[in-house]
């Protein structure tokens, strides 16, 4: 079974999310968070289960889908995933993703 660890920067990316959604409906986003954690939640059975995105850089990088949003993750060669971020669909996430 893999781990999971979400680096500060995937932590900020969830809170960002739910304040922006808060703003109008605070159970909704709560539910919307609550969501992409449990989403995730299946890459410690299914690490390869999201899409390879295609880059440049060799380390296996994959997003998995929960909505509007990619969960953007870092495959290690031990199994092991790390969480980058959680981006909205309509975001380039080649702004925001540094590899």
């Amino acid at each position: 079974m893999a781990q999971i660890t979400w680096t500060s920067e995937s932590e900020r990316w969830l809170r960002d999310i739910y304040d922006y959604i808060a703003e109008d409906n605070p159970e909704a986003a709560a539910n919307v968070v609550n969501g992409i954690y449990q989403k995730a939640q299946i890459l410690k059975n299914q690490p390869k289960a999201g899409y390879l995105y295609e880059h440049e850089s060799e380390e296996e990088v994959r997003i998995l889908l929960y909505g509007h949003y990619r969960i953007t993750y870092l495959l290690r060669s031990s199994g092991d995933v790390v969480i980058l971020g959680v981006f909205h669909g309509a975001l380039q996430i080649e702004n925001y993703l540094i590899l």
